[in-house]
């Protein structure tokens, strides 16, 4: 699994602009910004869309005060879904919504989680994290249900 201090792997998400879905690499995201970035096992879940995603549009400012360039949320959904919850939630605009459609991302952070059991395959674990110029400078992964170290409180309390 990724670790602090640790360089983001070369990615590439999907995200859901007014011409329809297109690709944004890790470099573009990241590369001389500090970025907010957390993962949610899906868009659209109870947890996701009740407990984690709430906390970071409440504190978007607060979060954004502290010298951060950017807030993003990843799932492995594809492009369409996350760009509906964008708009089902009032964040687009807000926060950046990435698509990780086959958890190629998950996968090679080591973050992902077989969900297969529950019958939601490939997922992403719950986690947050603080990336300096592609460089993760805190990272928080959840280890039971529910949303905890990786939410907004927790990562206001590490910038």
């Amino acid at each position: 699994m990724i670790s602090v201090g640790d360089k983001l792997p070369e990615a590439t998400f999907k995200t859901m602009t007014a011409d329809g879905a297109k690709p944004i690499t890790a470099a573009e995201i990241f590369a001389g910004k500090k970025v907010v970035l957390f993962g949610v096992p899906g868009a659209f879940t109870p947890t996701c869309s009740n407990n984690h995603l709430p906390g970071y549009l409440e504190n978007r400012d607060a979060i954004l005060a502290r010298g951060v360039d950017t807030i993003a949320v990843v799932s492995v959904n594809d492009a369409h879904v996350m760009g509906a919850w964008a708009r089902f939630t009032g964040g687009e605009d807000k926060i950046l919504y990435l698509a990780d459609g086959s958890g190629d991302f998950a996968k090679s952070v080591g973050l992902d989680n077989d969900l297969s059991a529950s019958g939601m395959g490939l997922r992403s674990k719950r986690f947050s994290m603080i990336v300096e110029d592609g460089k993760v400078t805190a990272l928080n992964v959840e280890t039971k249900p529910g949303v905890d170290t990786s939410g907004a409180a927790h990562i206001l309390e590490q910038l």
